[in-house]
């Protein structure tokens, strides 16, 4: 009996001589469990999702994409399985032929059955199975469901499974939108064949026409250009004052504190080094860690960090640490782990972060790290809720925590806008000798320690526990070589006696109860020695006060009614901005601000103010911006919570800001598209222009971000890198909203006039223009019921009522709204302008 060709049905669909896709036959990879997916541009957008079993690709074409949300079924129609040829084709069908439109690799890795289970099952109907691809990961069901009377396709559905890949939304879509294989977007892609990007579809000829033609090749360049920059160079770490309570308030970000080395790292690419706190490269002692982050293929970046080795527990355990780099990484144990928890970023792509918000520094982190795995993490942070993270890390046996001002820049030095609260004391000294042990086999009995106070090192007691085995051998083998004969510290007579004195360069972290009357340990316990510091930089740790809850800034009339028509006071404005600063800044933060202020309250007269005689306050600065005429005005910026506040006191209700920064205003760095109904359109026709232009934006390879405007439409916003001019910037938002008016023209306009606006949606991009505003994300707007602009999941965007649900009453909602998954990383995304 002759076997049916697997194929068969794949090949009588296609003709080769018009179609370049592949022909072939039953083949096996060199794998033998290749996946791949495929987002395919046919008569409707879907993702081709293919596993490899028996030679070939089994096929389901995904409506929608694949969702990484436990709660989210995917259909996904079975097809004709494809050759293992099709595992890398990416280009365009013709139109006309089978599966006509452009085909990109979206994914691609190797799939597995969970145990117990076989690629067999696909034929049951259930297939549950692991995936390992550069985007799809962990557990996925696929479930064959019943067919219906008179239907011919083969209907199943896609589901995540819960496990650490699961997440909230539709982020995989949504965010990823190059190839795995080339890194060109849907519309480079189909440049291949036409030399112009139809981001319109097969439908809109006139929009692929207006944005004219187009150089994938350049483009492709452009979004990587940040790659050219250089490896980043060793920088002073920013230091954190030891401080005896949590600061209290939501101008306060808290990590926990690792129990390990501090660590500087520089990557580019496959090329990464390992730095010190104090600039010693120790790339080949963390070399496990160093693969594991060249494997990450990042751009030019510098990370700050800890590295850690965690105990049998799990716990980051210093001892540990200690024992492993002692051992060194060629003759690791089974149970060692090296990790690198991850907690700044100070340079990307050849930009200077430092002066950006710790806020927004942690959120570039987080995009960088979005596929990085174990033994990558990147730190998590509350806001808000010191004391509780404090306590938890303490009960846990864990050192403590780190609290940052959620506003403040990087700076190489210690200050109190970074502190740290431990839970036992543990401070590091210099060791001078030691004592004698009668026991047998013990080369010691205790160290002697000191630390630097006023140019000399003073004595602080001993320390006889602690120490393993190990630690005992390795310490006298060191301090031998170290002997002296003289005391290099004042040492009184009984704690002399019988003391071995030793060259002070030996650095030891010591766990205490408390310092005595006279300044020495109390129930000292040894921990390890500190080979990434020198013995001169061990100075004592004094616990300076916590730091004041806030910044404050005192409101006057607070009973003053700002909001007639729903009731809510000056005091009350003031109040929301103070907790929602902590979301405001990385938007607000260093950016030109035009204020929108009535300070006689919304019913009365409001104005527009950008410049300053300096009558607002300390907090609130000035940039010299030059104007058109040849002369230069100072801008209103502020930097932190103080700022925002300074503003309020005034009588702002409304902060709307650049798309640029202070710092380099001619670099303009979000694009922003307003959406602006005809007054006779439903709510509902706005949320569905929103969706369609970001499906537009993301033909181009860009990601966007929703956000209600907090009056009565929708913005969608475009974070870019820096790199290119006012001019291009102003010239792709207004091609691009033209493009769609001509496509659409029953329902987009791009023009102002309000003649031409009826029964339209005006495509504002005329805030992409230098010295436009933008409403920034969390602004109050002076509007009845004193609603907010807020950011969305654009999965919320279908079930929002109008651009106004949310008004300043709701500090804490918002608050917990942008600790969701859903909202992780909203508005921020390295990605370059097109080359159009």
């Amino acid at each position: 009996m002759t076997r049916k060709d697997p194929l068969a049905t794949y090949n009588a669909k296609r003709d080769f001589g018009k179609t370049p896709e592949p022909s072939g036959k039953a083949a096996a990879s060199e794998s033998g469990n290749l996946f791949i997916v495929q987002k395919h541009d046919a008569t409707r957008l879907h993702w081709d999702l293919r596993l490899e079993a028996d030679g070939v690709l089994k096929s389901w074409a995904v409506t929608k994409g694949p969702s990484p949300d436990p709660d989210v079924k995917r259909l996904a129609v079975r097809t004709e399985d494809h050759p293992m040829s099709y595992a890398e084709f990416e280009g365009t069908i013709p139109k006309g032929e089978y599966g006509g439109g452009t085909v990109m690799l979206w994914d691609r890795g190797t799939w597995s059955p969970i145990e117990g289970k076989s690629a067999k099952d696909i034929e049951k109907g259930h297939l549950h199975f692991c995936l390992e691809g550069e985007r799809m990961r962990g557990e996925w069901l696929l479930i064959r469901l019943k067919k219906k009377p008179g239907e011919k396709r083969e209907n199943w559905l896609l589901r995540k499974l819960q496990d650490d890949h699961a997440q909230e939304g539709d982020a995989l879509v949504e965010k990823e939108l190059t190839s795995v294989l080339t890194g060109r977007s849907m519309a480079e892609i189909a440049a291949d064949r036409k030399g112009e990007y139809p981001l319109a579809g097969k439908k809109d000829d006139a929009f692929a026409a207006q944005m004219a033609k187009a150089s994938s090749r350049n483009a492709k360049k452009a979004r990587s250009g940040s790659r050219d920059a250089a490896i980043p160079g060793f920088r002073k770490p920013q230091l954190a004052t030891l401080v005896d309570s949590v600061p209290a308030g939501n101008r306060w970000m808290h990590e926990i504190k690792f129990d390990g080395y501090r660590a500087l790292v520089a990557a580019k690419g496959g090329e990464v080094r390992v730095y010190t706190r104090s600039g010693k490269d120790w790339t080949d002692k963390f070399a496990p860690l160093v693969e594991a982050v060249a494997a990450l293929d990042l751009p030019s970046c510098l990370i700050d960090g800890e590295i850690v080795a965690v105990d049998a527990k799990g716990n980051p355990d210093f001892s540990t640490l200690q024992q492993v780099l002692k051992r060194g990484h060629g003759a690791q144990g089974k149970g060692d782990r090296l990790q690198l928890h991850a907690f700044d970023c100070l340079e990307l792509g050849g930009e200077d972060l430092t002066d950006l918000p710790n806020i927004e520094r942690k959120e570039r982190l987080e995009a960088l790290l979005a596929t990085a795995e174990d033994p990558v993490f990147l730190a998590d942070h509350v806001i808000g809720a010191g004391e509780t993270l404090f306590r938890t890390m303490c009960d846990a046996g864990q050192e403590g925590i780190i609290s940052k001002t959620v506003d403040g820049p990087y700076s190489g030095r210690r200050s109190k806008a970074w502190v740290k609260v431990k839970c036992t004391r543990r401070q590091e000294f210099v060791v001078i000798g030691w004592k004698k042990s009668s026991a047998k086999g013990r080369p010691f009995a205790s160290l002697l320690l000191a630390q630097h106070e006023g140019g000399e090192l003073v004595y602080k007691g001993n320390v006889g526990t602690g120490f393993t085995t190990d630690d005992l051998d390795d310490l006298a083998a060191k301090m031998r070589r170290l002997e002296r004969k003289t005391p290099p510290a004042e040492v009184d007579k009984p704690s002399s006696r019988g003391v071995t004195w030793v060259t002070p360069s030996l650095v030891a972290e010591i766990a205490f109860a408390e310092f005595t009357a006279d300044g020495n340990v109390r129930h000292g316990s040894f921990l390890g020695l500190r080979g990434d510091k020198t013995a001169a930089e061990v100075t004592p740790e004094k616990p300076a006060d916590a730091p004041a809850a806030d910044d404050a800034v005192a409101i006057s009339n607070r009973d003053r009614v700002v909001f007639p028509d729903s009731g809510q006071t000056k005091g009350e404005l003031a109040d929301y901005y103070a907790a929602i600063a902590p979301l405001m800044l990385p938007f607000a933060a260093r950016r030109p601000v035009s204020l929108v202020r009535c300070p006689q309250g919304r019913a009365r007269k409001c104005f527009f103010q950008k410049h300053d005689s300096g009558s607002f306050g300390d907090a609130v600065h000035h940039v010299p911006i030059a104007e058109k005429d040849g002369g230069t005005e100072d801008y209103l910026f502020v930097e932190d919570t103080r700022g925002i506040m300074q503003c309020v006191q005034m009588g702002t209700i409304e902060f709307h800001g650049w798309a640029s920064r202070s710092s380099d205003v001619e670099a303009p760095d979000r694009m922003i598209f307003d959406l602006d109904p005809d007054e006779g359109l439903d709510f509902g026709d706005v949320k569905s222009a929103a969706r369609d232009i970001r499906d537009r934006l993301a033909d181009l390879g860009l990601t966007s971000f929703a956000m209600l405007s907090g009056g009565k439409g929708v913005h969608v916003v475009v974070p870019l890198t820096t790199g290119h001019s006012w001019e291009t910037h102003k010239d792709f938002a207004k091609r691009f909203a033209e493009a769609l008016s001509m496509a659409e023209p029953d329902r987009f306009t791009a023009t102002m006039s309000k003649a031409k606006r009826k029964g339209k949606i005006f495509i504002d991009w005329l805030r992409n223009q230098r010295g436009s505003t933008a409403v920034l994300p969390y602004s109050a707007r002076a509007r009845s019921g004193a609603p907010v602009a807020v950011p969305i999941a654009w999965n919320e965007l279908k079930g929002m009522e109008n651009a106004h649900p949310y008004s300043i009453d709701e500090a804490k909602t918002l608050l917990d709204r942008a600790a969701s998954k859903s909202l992780h990383g909203w508005g921020f995304a390295e990605q370059r302008l097109p080359d159009i």
